[in-house]
């Protein structure tokens, strides 16, 4: 199989109370792990499957819903596992690359949570919410519908996503129902920021 399920680096448990276990398992262990599958059978026998994942994802509008669909939830739920830690919350230094980012491109920390949780909260329907760089290390931030993401040719705004946030019912709903606003505020307590930051320097170099 060209792609593979990630494991979680951390206990379903490990984010409570902010993400529920039970989210957890079925989010990773049904949700993502179909996504991979299905990408897969996807691309199986075409020359997708010898490509990376950022590679297919350049080219998704062209190359048919199941893999636009499948290969975005397989990206962006890898990316959202990373970017959570059970240590997180907080915010980065200020004098970080990323914390430096953040205010030029926000002027301030709060500024950002503030149009982050704008994105995530007015999100209709399924989607996501990210925080990108692009390479001249200005930060922007969008949101995607359904399992698009900003590497997308078919994306309105394109840049590398540092940060994500699933607002699809089934990453809330068993904890938070229909409050995505109290989901989305409890996802700032475990951001992993030294998660971030690594992806920030990366996509910057």
């Amino acid at each position: 199989m060209a792609f593979k399920l990630p494991k979680l680096p951390y206990d379903f448990k490990a984010l409570e109370p902010h993400i529920d276990a039970k989210t957890m398992e079925i989010h990773h262990g049904k949700h993502h792990a179909g996504y991979t599958n299905k990408l897969n059978a996807a691309i199986e026998g075409t020359p997708l499957a010898k490509k990376s994942i950022e590679d297919i994802l350049k080219k998704a509008g062209k190359s048919g819903d199941a893999v636009r669909n499948n290969g975005g939830g397989f990206y962006n739920h890898s990316l959202f596992w990373k970017v959570m830690s059970p240590d997180g919350g907080g915010q980065p230094s200020d004098t970080s690359k990323l914390g430096k980012a953040i205010i030029k491109s926000f002027k301030s920390f709060d500024n950002f949570k503030a149009e982050f949780a704008k994105a995530a909260g007015t999100r209709f329907g399924s989607g996501w919410a990210w925080l990108c760089a692009r390479k001249s290390g200005t930060l922007f931030i969008t949101s995607t519908p359904n399992q698009d993401n900003p590497l997308m040719d078919v994306a309105e705004k394109k840049g590398t996503p540092i940060l994500g946030l699933d607002v699809w019912e089934h990453a809330y709903y068993l904890n938070y129902q229909n409050r995505r606003p109290d989901y989305v505020d409890a996802f700032f307590s475990v951001i992993n920021w030294k998660e971030v930051s690594k992806l920030y320097n990366k996509a910057t170099k």
